[in-house]
């Protein structure tokens, strides 16, 4: 036997000993991949939803799988590596069969071409320069757009940049993949490109299995039949409807509102109780996507930077709505009715929503910030809260509450990752450190020893104090587990008081108290001002029927509703003088008085220790915030699970932010 010969017959035996053993033994599959938001990424909540998706299917037949991420040119030659079964997203037609065995189809993406604002579109493509992502979508574009250049390039950010500045006419993407690179890295350009609706393609994506692996058909086999499985069950769609990725069935009239709202108790009563709207105008069918804040905002993009305008109305906060409004994508509230009673809104509230004197959102609730504590644990520990806490005061009161409950987090923070989530804690604690986020020259501060205190603070408290796994809790997390007497103290919204006090929700009703947010070393009001409202995009043409739904929405009337059908403690707050002026609502909600105060004295006047050149407590009004606020609190999410350290989590932030306010000009 020749010594060649001999090699292969090993080569061969030990595959075939490998694959043995992952059918018999290891139940634990490795795929290779490549970043593609929001389908697929390290970064993202399950990695994205086809991988989701994959390992669900692969979950049925009680497989795991393992993702390693390449440059998508990259991801398909894993094969070679030998330890690799598979490859994905990827689109039929884009790799030879000789290599790979494609599964059944995944949902997929809405490939189309993009370009710059300024540039008119043509129906030929003669000589044009078309920009694709190495190794993925050439076979589909060379076919149809023909006679047209293709250039090729590692990564989506480096396209849309060459798009930018000239060198290409078109790019070829994904409308999701596009919006959200544009919100998360790119925001400058929000606004600056759009999408041609011609030429769009619907393609599905599949997982490429390498045909070199000998029992490769039985694993696709159980791949494709886990797919079957999901699929009919509705987990495919569920897991679509999560990322924010199932969209609508295409829309037939105007008597159909879209309504795109965050998951929190107060909307998903909204929810609810619209179906007493359409009881009374039985003409309007309402559909709805009810979303994680995060995804949310995403998503609304998404919708706004070309995507045909899927919602007529959106709930969004105070920080998009004078933003949006100044870029023309919503629609003004003209003309209320005498009966809406505008004058009841209370002041901060109504400037809050306001541009250019015109309203562009109704306000749904309101909220500022406090600090809620559980008083018989308070009693038990000997311990006192102060009306108004430093921050030094509530870690000293931490310690002391986890020398006496064991069973009980002692503190409880916002740990998930985003800038409407950690960040908006952290941000107000910078504050009372007497940080800020830009000196007067738009200069990021990330690096200031104030930046370095209050997060170093933030750090230690949460690690030794609250509760594990602390980088997954966002407010709706804490709320829960307060709800569930499993928090001593919570320093949040002035909206959970609804929750935690009603004794139908929360086991801790008549245990808790509250006290004014922390302050440190200014004496600042360190307490936010953040405001959900309904909003009319310019896209929406039922904007009509959407008016009339906000408006009942957020009406006196439908706080009737609201008591009337669940419970006066659970009407939304902060939005109404006729709510505080409720003598039953005072009865029910002994935080009232308390919250009303902070509403009314919150202000984003001068809102830190020095001269700023934006105002607000939790954010910063300015289109390059969401990227900047989003990279933060991944990296401090990071440092939260000691996958990271706080110097390096702030220096690579401040480079990102100073990069972001280059690119903007500022």
């Amino acid at each position: 036997m020749s010594r060649n010969l001999r090699f292969l017959i090993i080569k061969h035996l030990s595959l075939l000993v490998a694959i043995c053993a992952f059918t018999l033994q290891s139940k634990e599959i490795n795929l290779a991949s490549f970043e593609m938001e929001p389908y697929v990424g390290s970064y993202l909540e399950q990695e994205g939803a086809i991988a989701e998706i994959i390992s669900s299917a692969f979950a049925e037949s009680n497989i795991t799988i393992n993702i390693s991420y390449f440059p998508a040119a990259r991801a398909k030659s894993a094969r070679q590596k030998g330890n690799y079964l598979g490859v994905f997203p990827v689109l039929n037609n884009t790799v030879s069969s000789n290599y790979f065995k494609l599964s059944d189809p995944l949902p997929g993406i809405q490939l189309k071409l993009l370009k710059k604002k300024s540039t008119d579109f043509t129906q030929s493509f003669d000589s044009k320069k078309i920009g694709v992502l190495r190794g993925t979508f050439i076979k589909v574009a060379k076919p149809k757009f023909k006679n047209a250049i293709f250039i090729e390039a590692n990564s989506h950010e480096q396209l849309l940049k060459m798009l930018e500045i000239g060198r290409l006419d078109y790019v070829f993407i994904d409308k999701y993949t596009a919006s959200d690179l544009m919100v998360n890295k790119l925001p400058y350009l929000i606004g600056e490109l759009d999408f041609i609706s011609e030429n769009s393609d619907y393609l599905s994506f599949h997982l490429a299995f390498y045909n070199n692996r000998p029992d490769i058909e039985k694993v696709l086999t159980a791949f494709n039949q886990g797919l079957k499985k999901i699929r009919e069950s509705g987990e495919v769609d569920n897991i679509l409807y999560k990322h924010g990725l199932l969209e609508f069935p295409d829309k037939q009239d105007k008597k159909t509102l879209r309504i795109a709202t965050v998951n929190n108790k107060e909307l998903l009563l909204l929810k609810e109780l619209s179906q007493l709207y359409e009881e009374q105008h039985p003409n309007i069918k309402l559909e709805w996507r009810v979303l994680d804040e995060s995804v949310l905002r995403l998503r609304l993009m998404s919708d706004l930077t070309g995507t045909a305008g899927q919602f007529d109305v959106m709930t969004i906060g105070a920080y998009e709505t004078k933003l949006w409004a100044k870029k023309g994508w919503l629609q003004p509230i003209k003309n209320l009715p005498l009966e809406y009673d505008l004058a009841d809104i209370i002041p901060p509230i109504q400037t809050s929503l306001t541009y250019k004197d015109s309203l562009y959102a109704l306000p749904f609730y309101a909220e500022s910030s406090m600090t809620y504590y559980r008083k018989d644990l308070f009693k038990s520990a000997k311990i006192s809260m102060p009306s108004q806490p430093t921050w030094s005061e509530i870690f000293t009161l931490a310690k002391r509450l986890k020398q006496k409950n064991n069973n009980v987090y002692s503190i409880c923070l916002r740990g998930k990752p985003a800038w409407g989530e950690n960040v908006a804690l952290i941000t107000s604690i910078v504050n009372s450190f007497g940080g800020q986020w830009f000196n007067h020259d738009w200069q990021p501060q990330l690096t200031s020893k104030e930046w370095y205190s209050a997060v170093s603070f933030y750090l230690e408290l949460m690690q030794k104090y609250g509760p594990p796994n602390a980088d997954t809790l966002g407010y709706k997390e804490i709320l829960d587990l307060f709800s569930q007497g499993k928090c001593a103290i919570w320093v949040d919204a002035t909206v959970a008081a609804g929750t935690l006090f009603n004794p139908k929700l929360s086991t801790v009703s008549d245990k808790v108290g509250y006290a004014k947010a922390p302050k440190q070393i200014t004496d600042k009001d360190s307490s936010w001002l953040w405001i959900w409202s309904l909003a009319i995009p310019i896209s929406s043409n039922s904007y009509k029927e959407a008016l009339d739904f906000i408006m009942w929405a957020s009406s006196k009337n439908y706080i009737t509703e609201i008591a009337l059908n669940n419970d006066l403690i659970s009407i939304p707050p902060g939005t109404r003088h006729s709510t505080y002026n409720n003598k039953h609502y005072h009865d029910k909600a002994p935080f009232s008085d308390f919250v009303f105060n902070e509403i009314m004295t919150a202000t984003a006047q001068a809102a830190t220790l020095k001269n700023s050149p934006y105002q607000d407590i939790q954010y910063v009004g300015i289109a390059e915030f969401p990227a900047i606020g989003n990279f933060l609190g991944k990296k401090i999410s990071k440092v939260l699970s000691n996958e990271k350290n706080l110097i390096e989590a702030l220096s690579e932030t401040q480079a990102f932010a100073e990069k972001q306010m280059e690119q903007s000009n500022k």
